[in-house]
């Protein structure tokens, strides 16, 4: 027998769909946000790096820092706290 695949990314096939003719523009990916400022979590599967696990998708938090090209965000789940590193053609504007 296989042994089943565990990586990031199982499970996820209808969850990170896209369309061909839906491509994003360049201005997704460089687009800012300010420490506060409420987002939603929204993953492209077009690209990969800094990409949050897809069970945080339609999340709405607060960008708490940057880090390098990505952001920190605060997302509420249940009682606790989480905080997710992503980068920003990952993130929409609320």
């Amino acid at each position: 027998m296989v042994r089943r695949s565990k990586g990031p990314k199982t499970r996820a096939r209808k969850k990170l769909r896209q369309r061909p003719s839906v491509r994003p523009t360049i201005t997704k990916f460089l687009q800012e946000f300010s420490l506060g400022q409420s987002v939603a979590l929204e993953p492209e599967p077009s690209s990969h790096k800094g990409m949050p696990f897809h069970k945080f998708k339609g999340s709405i938090g607060k960008v708490v820092a940057k880090r390098g090209r990505a952001y920190v965000v605060e997302i509420r789940i249940g009682n606790s706290i989480k905080q997710v590193i992503s980068r920003p053609e990952h993130l929409k504007v609320i």
